[in-house]
């Protein structure tokens, strides 16, 4: 009887942890895009600052430039990188993304973000490694690469 005891609580206590992983995986996602918000609002405001302090905010540049920053992917919640689906092509990503995914491929076996740091071209320094860890735990987390439990990427 114990043993199935065990079993049952170990059971249940699967569903619940990956109840809450989906449910903060989720959360997460909302996460990634407020910060993309935020960015895209960092940028434009930045942009708005330094036009005004040069006498040209009203500029129809600025008003073109203000257009393209707020309506590429990233501006007001989209996704920068899609949940990936079957069938989907690389081409919905950015060109940076992409760039990642075609150093993953050209690497043989499991790569950590300093084996993609050197073939994309960057430096092992911790500013142009970390970045490129973030967007390949990104791309792992939106189904586009498989981590390993050590921190390692392959493609799916």
């Amino acid at each position: 009887m114990l043993v199935v005891d065990v079993l049952t609580w170990v059971m249940q206590r699967r569903l619940v942890l990956a109840d809450r992983a989906e449910r903060l995986r989720k959360e997460l996602a909302e996460l990634d895009a407020e910060v993309a918000r935020l960015e895209v609002a960092e940028v434009v405001f930045g942009q708005f600052a330094d036009a005004q302090r040069a006498g040209r905010a009203d500029d129809p540049a600025m008003t073109e430039e203000l257009e393209r920053v707020t309506t590429t992917p990233g501006a007001g919640g989209m996704l920068l990188v899609p949940h990936r689906e079957e069938g989907m092509d690389v081409g919905v990503l950015p060109a940076d993304y992409q760039a990642i995914l075609k150093a993953v491929a050209g690497i043989e076996g499991a790569v950590k973000a300093g084996d993609v740091a050197l073939a994309l071209g960057k430096g092992m320094q911790p500013a142009q490694v970390e970045p490129l860890r973030g967007q390949l735990r990104r791309l792992a987390d939106r189904g586009w690469l498989q981590r390993t439990p050590v921190g390692r990427y392959t493609l799916r």
